[in-house]
């Protein structure tokens, strides 16, 4: 609707309003893969579901069971 040549201005601003009242974590692809301590959404490990960052930190301070240095 809003980048159709066809739509009117005033149906163009009514479709970004209405898309700016929408909370910003409404997308679906906006929560898939993402830290679930802190939301990060680059350097997601999907086995830990944490980020690269967040793994670490916790795997320093002994919070994630099993998993030590490898050097």
């Amino acid at each position: 609707m809003i980048a159709s040549p066809r739509s009117t201005p005033e149906a163009r601003r009514a479709a970004v309003v209405e898309l700016q009242r929408q909370p910003r974590d409404a997308s679906r692809t906006r929560l898939r893969n993402r830290d679930v301590v802190d939301g990060r959404p680059r350097g997601y490990l999907g086995a830990f579901g944490l980020s690269r960052i967040r793994l670490r930190e916790m795997a320093h301070r002994g919070e994630l069971p099993g998993v030590t240095k490898s050097s």
